[in-house]
């Protein structure tokens, strides 16, 4: 059993560590593409977006291409966030080795993305893009972390019953509804 959840454990680190790497390229091959394909991309989503809150009945004249392009940025860097945070979770590093790891990455890839648009035509490097896309591997990490946190805290109270057992409260005072006149 123990030979089990071992090799358990090496495909989700494997499977976990693929796909981070995957995704790693993909903005890579993002950064990579060049001004005039890049911009015809950013301005399909502008049209499609701006169409969408139109539909909705929203003003979209203050959207631009400019903001599109930004927030592609961050949501781009947010998914990295969770998968690079999931990633790290398979593989056996705690306390400050796990953190300095994480920060590294989440460091390095925004700076190698705008190092290579530094030679892609037409493209240019921002520093400013490398702090918004650090920002986006935050956000993601910390959505990451929240809903685990979440997700923990609503397992063990639906596994302890909704908090009821071992306060003194019995299944028939739960059910009558004693149980707020009851000492928690």
């Amino acid at each position: 059993n123990r030979m089990t959840k071992q090799r358990e454990m090496n495909r989700r680190k494997w499977l976990w560590t693929a796909v981070t790497v995957l995704y790693v390229l993909f903005i890579f091959h993002n950064s990579a593409t060049v001004a005039v394909e890049s911009s015809r991309q950013s301005g399909r989503v502008l049209a499609l977006v701006k169409e969408c809150l139109t539909g909705l009945g929203v003003e979209s004249g203050w959207l631009s291409e400019h903001l599109i392009r930004k927030t592609a940025h961050f949501l781009e860097y947010s998914l990295y966030g969770v998968l690079l945070w999931n990633c790290l979770g398979t593989y056996e590093l705690r306390g400050k080795l796990r953190g300095v790891t994480f920060l590294w990455l989440a460091m390095l890839i925004p700076f190698v993305d705008e190092t290579i648009q530094l030679f892609t035509e037409g493209r240019s490097g921002q520093i400013s893009d490398v702090w918004l896309d650090m920002s986006g591997v935050l956000f993601g990490t910390c959505l990451t972390v929240g809903f685990g946190c979440f997700l923990t805290r609503w397992k063990k109270m639906a596994g302890k019953n909704c908090g009821t057992e071992n306060r003194g409260i019995n299944e028939n005072d739960r059910i009558s509804g004693k149980t707020f006149r009851k000492k928690l």
